[in-house]
């Protein structure tokens, strides 16, 4: 499932990040996803590590580009689209590792909603 042609999956930034990309926000055991901005093309564990970190906005995944690979999972790094990580039922669909299910609460800051 990995892309080449944007930034690699294994320069995830972030605050006080472990290995499987918890950071100091978010860092449960299922805190295990991080995100590829749309905005910078880089992966960052959070929301608010991109905040702190980027010195830009961040800017929404648009419904016309989930289909690109935009999610990491810590425990595997394996990368998929928005449209598999939204599908997934909060666990990644290649080694089964749990996601948190509050992430979904912050879903409209990385992804436009709906129509």
């Amino acid at each position: 499932m990995r892309s080449s042609a944007h930034s690699e999956p294994d320069a995830v930034r972030g605050i006080d990040l472990d290995a499987q990309t918890r950071c100091a926000h978010y860092h449960l055991p299922v805190d295990i996803v991080a995100i590829r901005m749309r905005c910078c093309d880089t992966y960052y564990a959070c929301k608010d590590c991109h905040d702190a970190l980027a010195g830009h906005p961040l800017e929404p995944w648009p419904r016309s580009e989930w289909s690109r690979h935009a999610i990491l999972c810590g425990a595997c790094r394996t990368e998929m689209s928005v449209a598999d990580y939204l599908g997934c039922g909060d666990a990644c669909p290649h080694c089964g590792s749990a996601f948190n299910p509050g992430c979904r609460l912050h879903h409209h800051y990385y992804f436009e909603a709906a129509p």
